[in-house]
C-alpha cells in the first residue's frame, strides 16, 4: 500500500513515510491510493477492538517498515476501554473519552507517537512535532509523545479560546513540551503549522512532523473504533447504525467515512458543527468557502476552514455522492445548552452538539460519538447543571502540576524568536 497526495502532483509514498512528512510537498493531504473491502462476518465480529485494528490496518501497512511492528502499536494504542453504551431507543453513545487525556484524540495520538518511535530517522536534522490545537489535539499529543518518545513537541493554540482545564493538559509536561498561546484563531494557529513545513527556515532547523489530523497516522486508528461500534451495533441489533460525530477539523468523520469506504456497516455520517458552518454551506451550496472562526461554547470545533474536508471531497468529489454517505448540521450556543441542562447524562459540549442532532432525527439508528469527558469544561457546563462534575483521577494528577506558558502573536517569524530548540 502506497499514500498519494490529495493534490495528485507529487509521487506515491510508503505509510512511514506519509506519517513522517505529515502533508505533502504540493500542499495537498495524504490518503491511500487503493481501499481494501472487508467482508463482515461472525468472525470479524467476534474480535475484541485490537484484535480488529490488527486485522483492518495490516493492508495499510503492507510491505512498508512498520508492517511488523504493527501488532505492538496496536496494542499500545487501543488498552482503553470503549463503551457504547444505550442513549434511547434507537441510539447509543461511544464513549471515545476513557484514554489519558480524556478525548478521542487519545487514540490517533498514541498510535503516531508509537509509529515514530520504531521509524529511523531519516537525516541528521532534529525532529520536533508542531501541532495546532483547537483544545484537545494538544493535550493527547503531548502525553503520547512524553510517555513513548523524547521527541520535542511544540504546541500553538488560540489564547483565551480553550477550558482552563485544557490548557493545563497542554502545559504541565516539563521541557520536552512547549506551549505557545497565540493571539488569534485555531485557523491562524493551523495557518502557522502549515506554512512551518513550506519554510525554508523550518526545513532548515528541523525536520517537522505533523501531529494534527492532517497526519494520516491519526485517522487510521480513528477509522477503527467506527468499525468496531458499527459490527457491535449491528450484532447487538441487527441494524446498520449510522454516525452523528461532532467536527471540527473533520478528521473524526473523515475516519467514519474510511471505516464506511471499506466495507463496515454504516448507514449515514452526520458531520455535527457548531455555528461554524463552512461544511454545511458546501452541503447546501456545492461551494467550499473557507470561513473566519467564530467563538463558540464547543471550542474545539471552532473551525472555520477544515483541513479534513480536502480528503472528504477526495473522496466524494461529486455533492450528489457526497450527500448519499453523508450530511451536515449546524447547532448554536442555546441549543447545545439546552442539551447539557435538560439530558439525564451530562455531555461535554462536543458531544452535545451531536446528541442536539441527534434529537432531531427521528428515524434510524445512531451511534453519537462522544469525545470528550464533561469534567474538562467545567466551567461551562457546572454553571448549567447547577452541580459539580466529579474529576477523573488521570485530570487530578495533570492538575497539580506546574504549567509553563508562553503568548506569541500569530506570526512564524515571532515563534522562532520564542522557541527554545
Amino acid at each position: 500500500m502506497k499514500y498519494r497526495s490529495t493534490r495528485k502532483k507529487t509521487n506515491l509514498v510508503f505509510a512511514h513515510e506519509a506519517i513522517e512528512l505529515g502533508m505533502a510537498s504540493d500542499g495537498g493531504l495524504f490518503v491511500p491510493e487503493a481501499w481494501p473491502t472487508f467482508k463482515i462476518d461472525k468472525a470479524l465480529a467476534a474480535l475484541s477492538l485490537a484484535e480488529l485494528a490488527v486485522e483492518v490496518l495490516a493492508p495499510f501497512f503492507k510491505n512498508d517498515i512498520l508492517e511488523p511492528q504493527l501488532t505492538e502499536i496496536i496494542k499500545k494504542t487501543f488498552n482503553f476501554p470503549l463503551p457504547l453504551k444505550k442513549l434511547d431507543d434507537q441510539a447509543c453513545v461511544l464513549e471515545l473519552y476513557h484514554g489519558p487525556t480524556l478525548a478521542f484524540k487519545d487514540f490517533g495520538a498514541r498510535f503516531l507517537a508509537l509509529s515514530l518511535e520504531k521509524i529511523s530517522p531519516n537525516n541528521q536534522k532534529p525532529r520536533m512535532v508542531l501541532v495546532a490545537t483547537s483544545g484537545d489535539t494538544g493535550g493527547a499529543v503531548a502525553a503520547a509523545f512524553c510517555e513513548f518518545t523524547k521527541i520535542p513537541v511544540t504546541i500553538l493554540y488560540p489564547k483565551n479560546k480553550i477550558s482552563a482545564r485544557q490548557e493545563k493538559q497542554l502545559s504541565c509536561w516539563g521541557p520536552q513540551v512547549q506551549a505557545f498561546a497565540v493571539q488569534g484563531s485555531f485557523d491562524d494557529c493551523q495557518k502557522m503549522v502549515k506554512d512551518a513545513f513550506l519554510s525554508d527556515w523550518w526545513q532548515s532547523k528541523f525536520q517537522l512532523i505533523s501531529a494534527n489530523s492532517i497526519n494520516i497516522a491519526r485517522l487510521l486508528p480513528q477509522m477503527i473504533y467506527f468499525s468496531y461500534a458499527s459490527i457491535q451495533y449491528q450484532k447487538a441489533y441487527n441494524k446498520k447504525p449510522g454516525f452523528i460525530i461532532p467536527s471540527g477539523n473533520s478528521g473524526n468523520a473523515t475516519a467514519a467515512l474510511w471505516a464506511q469506504k471499506i466495507g463496515f456497516p454504516i448507514e449515514k455520517i452526520i458531520f455535527a458543527h457548531n455555528a461554524n458552518s463552512a461544511v454545511l454551506n458546501y452541503f447546501q451550496s456545492g461551494v467550499w468557502q473557507p470561513q473566519s472562526a467564530v467563538a463558540t461554547l464547543a471550542n474545539a470545533m471552532d473551525v472555520g476552514n477544515p483541513s479534513n474536508f480536502e480528503r472528504v471531497r477526495d473522496l466524494y468529489p461529486e455533492l450528489n455522492e457526497l450527500k448519499k454517505q453523508a450530511a451536515a448540521f449546524s447547532v448554536n450556543d442555546q441549543q447545545i445548552k439546552q442539551i447539557i441542562t435538560h439530558e439525564k447524562t451530562v455531555f461535554c459540549p462536543h458531544t452535545a452538539t451531536a446528541i442536539f442532532v441527534r434529537r432531531q432525527l427521528a428515524a434510524g439508528d445512531w451511534i453519537v460519538a462522544a469525545t470528550a469527558h464533561p469534567a474538562k469544561f467545567e466551567t461551562i457546563v457546572e454553571p448549567l447543571i447547577k452541580n459539580t462534575i466529579e474529576i477523573p483521577e488521570t485530570l487530578t494528577k495533570l492538575l497539580l502540576k506546574k504549567s509553563v506558558l508562553n503568548e506569541i502573536s500569530p506570526t512564524l517569524a515571532e515563534l522562532e524568536k520564542n522557541i527554545i530548540y
